[in-house]
């Protein structure tokens, strides 16, 4: 496996980033994920490899390049703590729905001209911060983004005119949400009312997925995490590579 660092010339700044890329002369599909509001680190490293094992070319971008280059906390987090969700504040501002797009189209452009990258089909995976990210890519991109997941992804229904779940319309593609339980940033009932708009819009043979993992709490996928849930991080790692398996090999 081949880890290389990388800048991309993206429409509104230099976003440095990590390339995952098997050795040798193979085309793989390519996959862009995205952090959780950790930005890169060991542990996203670690996640992003284990996915590019797989058989796939993944781009970790840094989505809050911003604000700065990684590492993005001289703290630790915790959810709930005054400069925590300062911080967290500071780092999603400049990230407004128009730039996740505009990000999308950059970071897809990148991949494609990747002699690595096999033509055709791409994935993106978001967590927490990025799930609604990896809905605007897939509604920003519907040709060519084939398959999207979130895990434990923010507040992806609101009463908002801007809420992720108002791009369904203009998503083609499979998607996945993984929901942690006792999450104020996507409770039980925002869950209920996204699950609708997914009705809605699978009605038109959209397919679709989106499962509460009981005892996984907000930001469990992450190794270095404080509630990380090994098992349930399991089942969410095979999920997400039946995911792509399926939709872009």
């Amino acid at each position: 496996m081949i880890d290389e660092e990388i800048e991309i010339r993206a429409t509104d700044g230099t976003v440095d980033g990590v390339l995952f890329r098997p050795e040798g002369e193979r085309h793989s599909p390519g996959v862009i994920f995205l952090t959780d509001i950790g930005g890169i680190r060991p542990a996203t490293r670690d996640m992003a490899r284990r996915l590019a094992e797989e058989g796939y070319c993944v781009l970790m971008p840094n989505v809050f390049y911003r604000s700065g280059r990684p590492p993005l906390w001289d703290f630790p987090r915790r959810l709930g703590e005054e400069r925590t969700m300062k911080r967290i504040a500071e780092l999603g501002a400049p990230v407004t729905p128009e730039a996740m797009e505009r990000d999308a189209l950059d970071y897809v452009e990148f991949l494609a001209a990747q002699d690595s990258v096999a033509e055709g089909a791409m994935g993106v995976v978001g967590h927490c911060f990025t799930g609604p990210m990896a809905m605007r890519a897939a509604a920003a991109l519907p040709d060519r983004i084939a398959a999207a997941a979130s895990f434990h992804g923010v507040r992806l229904f609101t009463d908002d005119p801007t809420s992720p779940h108002l791009v369904l319309p203009r998503v083609k593609a499979r998607l996945y949400f993984a929901h942690a339980v006792e999450d104020k940033s996507m409770p039980e009932e925002a869950i209920e009312k996204f699950n609708r708009a997914l009705e809605a819009w699978g009605a038109s043979g959209n397919r679709y997925e989106s499962e509460i993992y009981e005892g996984a709490y907000h930001g469990w996928t992450a190794p270095d995490s404080p509630v990380y849930n090994g098992a349930q991080a399991e089942r969410a790692f095979k999920k997400l590579t039946t995911l792509f398996a399926e939709t872009l090999k």
